[in-house]
């Protein structure tokens, strides 16, 4: 049975870091490069709400059903977004990747593929997952195609599902990759991590 505890995880001059109160203003600097708040189909805080955001992240690892982190790019030393294991079920060794931003300027650059191997090594080879998640919304086109772009199976919609911040309801599009589709998808994303490679 999968028991996920914060950890500190580090690859390609990428560090994730267990979330704390300490990152509040971290946070709202990088919300503001993009003002990402504005995007709709995200959950990206809005300035002032920074601290309910990091709060509600806190509350949810204690309760155990999420284990936040920021995302700090170590040749700058500024955290520049964030990302999550959530809805974990150690019963069924399961584990989504979520609540996953990043300030505009870090968006389609080697972050989030090597944030993603991170994750999904230490879910894979540490865990001891046999599955793991995504989801987002149906609008959510970047996202989307990111999470295809990493090799994940898109394994349906979820009709009528989840508020967005507007009050309108969305569509939630699922992914997962498994433990035998793994060892394929490590091989994909590392070579394409050395693409980035100077």
């Amino acid at each position: 049975m999968i028991r996920p505890e914060p950890v500190t995880l580090e690859l390609n001059g990428v560090r994730l870091e267990p979330m704390s109160a300490a990152h509040v203003l971290d946070l709202a600097r990088a919300a503001r490069d993009g003002e990402l708040w504005k995007i709709r189909v995200t959950s990206v805080p809005a300035p002032g709400e920074e601290a309910g955001y990091v709060d509600s992240a806190l509350a949810m690892r204690e309760a155990g059903s999420r284990l936040p982190f920021v995302v700090r790019e170590l040749g700058s030393n500024q955290v520049i977004g964030s990302t999550s294991y959530h809805d974990i079920v150690p019963t069924i060794d399961r584990v989504e990747i979520g609540y996953t931003w990043y300030g505009k300027s870090w968006q389609r650059t080697r972050v989030n593929t090597s944030c993603k191997l991170m994750l999904l090594r230490h879910a894979f080879e540490t865990l001891g997952c046999r599955v793991v998640g995504f989801r987002t919304d149906n609008f959510n086109h970047a996202s989307r195609n990111a999470i295809a772009r990493l090799g994940a199976h898109c394994d349906g919609v979820l009709r009528h599902h989840a508020l967005r911040r507007d009050g309108t309801v969305r569509d939630t599009v699922m992914f997962s990759i498994t433990a035998g589709e793994w060892p394929e998808i490590r091989a994909h994303l590392e070579y394409k991590l050395g693409l980035w490679k100077d």
